[in-house]
């Protein structure tokens, strides 16, 4: 027996933020997704016609309906404090993905610009007799110069 779907209450303002969002060519196609899924909800419609509509499943919009419903009150927040642009920020973090579990990086951003630096440079100019980089010569070089240990 399927659950009841969050309830989807929006602003004026969130409406108009929103509709933006569902509409902008420019915008990322997740966020368009997700926008008309908050709007769609807030129209009434039940996830299976939402779902239909924006070509997700119905677990994935009720997903996304809930975090709306869970985020509404630090958004009537913002909204009432802070400004447009504030708002849009946080609309767009609310129907962003979270972060992913993974392995942590293994080298620092100083590190990988620095791997880029060298994968810049010409191979001559550190004594190597080649005229592309290989990865094998990139990675030999870099630890070579004590940027890495290894790669």
């Amino acid at each position: 027996m399927p659950g009841k779907a969050a309830k989807i209450t929006i602003t004026e303002r969130q409406q108009e933020i929103l509709q933006t969002f569902s509409r902008a060519v420019t915008a990322p196609s997740r966020l368009r997704q997700r926008a008309a899924i908050i709007v769609l909800g807030f129209d009434g419609l039940l996830n299976q016609e939402i779902a239909r509509r924006v070509g997700l499943t119905h677990r994935q919009v009720g997903h996304w309906r809930r975090r709306w419903a869970d985020a509404w009150y630090r958004l009537i927040d913002i909204e009432c404090c802070e400004s447009r642009a504030v708002l849009r920020r946080a609309i767009v973090a609310v129907l962003s993905d979270e972060p992913r579990p993974g392995a942590p990086a293994k080298f620092t951003p100083e590190q990988v610009t620095q791997i880029l630096a060298v994968a810049c440079e010409p191979p001559e100019t550190s004594g190597r007799p080649i005229t592309h980089w290989t990865a094998y010569e990139l990675a030999d070089e870099v630890a070579q110069r004590g940027i890495v240990a290894s790669i």
